[in-house]
C-alpha cells in the first residue's frame, strides 16, 4: 500500500446524515426547532440520564455545570491537569479557582486519594474527567464528595458510550458533559451535551444557554444572565442521525484499538498500546500509545515529526494543563504533578477514526516502527 496522508482523526458522516440536515435546511425551523428536543430526547434515553441538555459545545456545558452548581468567585474546584484544558478554564470563567492534583498511571484518570488530601473549606466541587474514554473512579469521587459535602461533575467529553456495571458514562456526578466536535465518537459539528438526574441544573442550563431566558415565559422575558449557547437544529439533526450508528461507531473504534494493539505489540520494547480498563467496556476517543521510560520527551518529539514527515497524523495527547502558559502564569510549574508530566512527555495519539482500515492501521505502525528505529 502506497503512503498516503492519513489524518489524525475524520468524521464519519453518511449519506443518510447529510440528508438529515438538508431536510432541517428546507424547513423554516434553523434554530429552537423541533430537532432541538428530539435530540435531547435520544441522549437522555441513551444514556439514561432524567434530563438532556444541548448547548453549543462541550466546554459550554462545562460553563453551564458550573454555574448551576453555584461555583463561583473564590470557590475551589479539585480536578486533573491531564485533560483538554476546558476542563480546567470553565472555572476561570467565574474565577473559581482549579485545584489540581495528579493521575493513576494506568487509566490517566485523576487519582480519588489526592483529591481528598487537596480538600480545604473553600473546595466546592470535584471535577473530573474520562480521559480518553477510561472512566474516572467514581465510587471512590463519590464517596469523597458525599463525605465533604461536594458537588461531582462529570466531563466526560471524550467517552460517550463508555461503560462501567451497565452504567453510561456522564451519568456517575451530579451532572455529565459530552461534546460533539468532528474527531469525537460521533459529531454534530459543533456541540455539546449536559445530562444530570437533577431538575434544577437542568432548568438552570436551559435557562442561560438561552439568554436566561425562562422555558415557561416569553421570548423578551430574562429571568436571569445567560448566553447564546443553543445549538442549531441543524446541528440535532446531524446528532439524530449520528446517534442510529453511535453503537456500531463505539464497536469498530474497540476493533481498532486491536489492531492497533497486535500491529504494535512487537515494538513492546519501545513503544505500549493503549491499555484497557479492567471492568470498563471503553469507548475510545482517541488512540494513545506510550513510549517505553529508556526513551526521552525528545524521542518522542522526534517519532512525531517522522510520523508527520510522512504523512500520518499524530500529536501529543494530552500536554500538561498546568505547564500551559495562561496556568504557569498563575503559579504552576514543572515539578508538581509528576505522573502526569511523565506521562505527557511520552504521549503518542495515532490516526483513530471509526472508518480507519486494517490497512491504514498497518501502514501507520510500519512507519511508527522505521520512526523507532532512526532514534
Amino acid at each position: 500500500m502506497s503512503v498516503e496522508s492519513i489524518p489524525l482523526s475524520s468524521p464519519d458522516i453518511s449519506e443518510e446524515d447529510i440528508a438529515a440536515v438538508v431536510a432541517v435546511l428546507r424547513t423554516r425551523h434553523l434554530s429552537l426547532g423541533p430537532q432541538l428536543p428530539a435530540f435531547e430526547k435520544a441522549m437522555a434515553s441513551y444514556t439514561g440520564a432524567k434530563h438532556a441538555v444541548a448547548v453549543s459545545s462541550g466546554t459550554s456545558a462545562l460553563h453551564l455545570c458550573i454555574r448551576a452548581l453555584g461555583i463561583g468567585e473564590g470557590d475551589e474546584v479539585i480536578t486533573t491537569p491531564f485533560s483538554f484544558v476546558a476542563s480546567a478554564n470553565c472555572m476561570l470563567f467565574e474565577r473559581a479557582i482549579p485545584r489540581f492534583v495528579d493521575i493513576e498511571p494506568r487509566t490517566f484518570c485523576i487519582d480519588p486519594e489526592q483529591v481528598e488530601r487537596a480538600i480545604t473549606k473553600k473546595t466546592k466541587a470535584i471535577l473530573a474527567v474520562d480521559v480518553f474514554g477510561y472512566l474516572a473512579d467514581w465510587d471512590a469521587l463519590r464517596a469523597i464528595a458525599q463525605k465533604h459535602g461536594l458537588a461531582l461533575i462529570e466531563d466526560s467529553c471524550e467517552a460517550l458510550g463508555s461503560v462501567r456495571k451497565k452504567r453510561m458514562a456522564g451519568t456517575f456526578g451530579d451532572c455529565g458533559t459530552f461534546a460533539f466536535y468532528p474527531n469525537k465518537q460521533m459529531t454534530t459539528g459543533e456541540g455539546g451535551m449536559i445530562v444530570t438526574d437533577r431538575d434544577d441544573i437542568a432548568l438552570q442550563a436551559r435557562m442561560e444557554r438561552n439568554q436566561g431566558r425562562d422555558p415557561g415565559n416569553g421570548w423578551l422575558e430574562h429571568r436571569t444572565l445567560g448566553f447564546n449557547y443553543r445549538i442549531s437544529d441543524i446541528n440535532c439533526a446531524l446528532g439524530l442521525s449520528q446517534m442510529k450508528r453511535l453503537p456500531d461507531f463505539v464497536k469498530q473504534r474497540q476493533q481498532i484499538t486491536e489492531w492497533y494493539r497486535e500491529e504494535l505489540s512487537p515494538l513492546a520494547e519501545h513503544i505500549a498500546p493503549a491499555p484497557n480498563q479492567e471492568g470498563v467496556d471503553i469507548s475510545w476517543f482517541v488512540y494513545v500509545a506510550h513510549m517505553s521510560p529508556q526513551h526521552s520527551e525528545k524521542d518522542r518529539d522526534a517519532l512525531l515529526a517522522h510520523l508527520r514527515s510522512s504523512g500520518i497524523g499524530c500529536n501529543n495527547y494530552f500536554p500538561p494543563i498546568h505547564l500551559q502558559p495562561l496556568y504557569k502564569k498563575q503559579g504552576c510549574n514543572k515539578g508538581d504533578y509528576p505522573v502526569t508530566e511523565r506521562i505527557a512527555e511520552r504521549t503518542v495519539a495515532l490516526p483513530f477514526s471509526s472508518h480507519l482500515s486494517r490497512a491504514e492501521v498497518a501502514t501507520v505502525c510500519r512507519i511508527v516502527k522505521d520512526g523507532i528505529l532512526r532514534l
